[in-house]
């Protein structure tokens, strides 16, 4: 195993929140979280929009595990706002673990990736690394952000959507699946008036001017775009 050596004494980790959609998978990790660490207060989610408005409603966890592949998200979008709102070190679980995609969940701010498959030490480990300060990466990662590729378009690009507000975030979401202003009004129960508002707003932290623009920064943070050319084509 890899870790990024931390400056702080561990922390205790007493509560963790779940996002996954994966029942069975769920259950499995939360009595993993409660036999290999001080975890004794596990919620688990399904989706995204159900962990945000959670979060909003109740204390921030002392950890995050976000399984990637969540059916209303997409890429690393759903990182960068559970992070935000959160405010809590989050270890990414994937069936996916490519080095592409482990270095863009990084770069995107996780404090650990562990894949999917990894036997209860893995999750051990990275739990007691977490909570030191320290970043967690599984053994044989090789790290490729600084590769010459597209490291520093991506981590850009990450760097502008974490600006955005979580109902922000959400819009260009909606915006990235070509749905206009009045169809994103009643999807979120709000005035048009006001999703034009968010969308200057979101052009304006993005630095461009224009939807397309804006989607085009958003879709840098796809998946497609840490996986090798045979993986985008299979």
């Amino acid at each position: 195993m890899q870790t990024q050596a931390g400056t702080s004494p561990a922390q205790p980790l007493r509560s963790a929140l779940i996002v996954d959609d994966h029942p069975l998978f769920c259950d499995a990790l939360s009595m993993t979280l409660q036999a290999v660490s001080g975890i004794g207060t596990v919620q688990t989610l399904a989706r995204l929009e159900e962990a945000l408005d959670w979060l909003g409603n109740h204390p921030a966890p002392d950890l995050v595990i976000l399984d990637l592949n969540l059916p209303d998200v997409e890429g690393l979008d759903g990182l960068v706002r559970i992070r935000t709102a959160a405010r809590a070190p989050v270890i990414v679980v994937s069936s996916m673990a490519d080095n592409r995609v482990i270095s863009g969940v990084i770069q995107a701010g996780a404090a650990g990736f562990v894949p999917k498959h990894s036997q209860r030490e893995v999750f051990r480990t990275a739990i007691e690394t977490v909570s030191t300060g320290a970043v967690f990466t599984p053994e044989g990662f090789v790290d490729i952000a600084s590769d010459g590729g597209d490291g520093p378009e991506i981590e850009d690009a990450l760097a502008r959507l974490s600006a955005l507000t979580n109902q922000q975030a959400r819009i260009l979401q909606l915006v990235c699946e070509g749905k206009l202003n009045k169809q994103i009004a009643y999807d979120l129960s709000i005035a048009e008036t006001t999703v034009k508002a968010h969308v200057t707003a979101i052009m304006r932290k993005l630095g461009v001017q224009s939807r397309t623009q804006a989607v085009l920064i958003a879709k840098k943070t796809s998946f497609s775009s840490f996986l090798p050319e045979a993986q985008k084509q299979a």
